[in-house]
């Protein structure tokens, strides 16, 4: 029997990208609060209540990215993914599909390195996390931004719509 392929995504998955990348950039653009916090640790200050909370909010933003990246991957393995538009050369696809692999390596690395720093005071996997992986998922999210804007622009193909009002081919 053979299968329909996939076209579009669903609403529930395009929901769930659009929060997850809502609370990507919140935890990108405004970790000053745990960044404050683990200077404090590092140096052996007195940590405030404050201190705390702020640093506890970028922690439960990125437990709800851990957890909605779960959502994402079951949903993707139950409704699966649109193909790439033929238009996109063979080797763009095979970046395009190694760099989503990879930004979904690091939705679940990012979190879990995250709270073995917070959590339990592993600093390697901190070190890591506001290192290496952060600049990582700012080239990622960089180049996933560019290829939609290529694919918009250059290429006229329906990738942006998939993603945004849920046009399918």
């Amino acid at each position: 029997m053979a299968s329909t392929p996939v076209t579009g995504y669903t609403f529930a998955q395009r929901a769930v990208h659009w929060l997850m990348a809502l609370l990507i950039f919140f935890n990108l653009l405004f970790s000053d609060g745990m960044e404050h916090w683990n200077r404090l640790v590092r140096h052996g200050e007195t940590v405030t209540a404050n201190d705390i909370a702020s640093a506890n909010i970028h922690a439960y933003v990125g437990i709800a990215i851990l957890l909605l990246f779960f959502v994402r991957l079951a949903m993707r393995l139950s409704y699966g993914a649109p193909d790439a538009p033929e238009e996109e050369p063979p080797l763009i696809q095979l970046g395009a599909k190694i760099a989503h692999y990879t930004l979904y390596l690091l939705f679940l690395i990012m979190p879990l390195s995250g709270i073995a720093k917070y959590y339990f005071g592993l600093s390697l996997p901190g070190e890591l996390h506001g290192g290496i992986f952060k600049v990582a998922l700012w080239a990622l999210i960089v180049a996933h931004i560019l290829g939609a804007m290529v694919h918009q622009f250059y290429w006229k193909t329906n990738v942006l719509a998939r993603m945004t009002t849920g046009v399918k081919s």
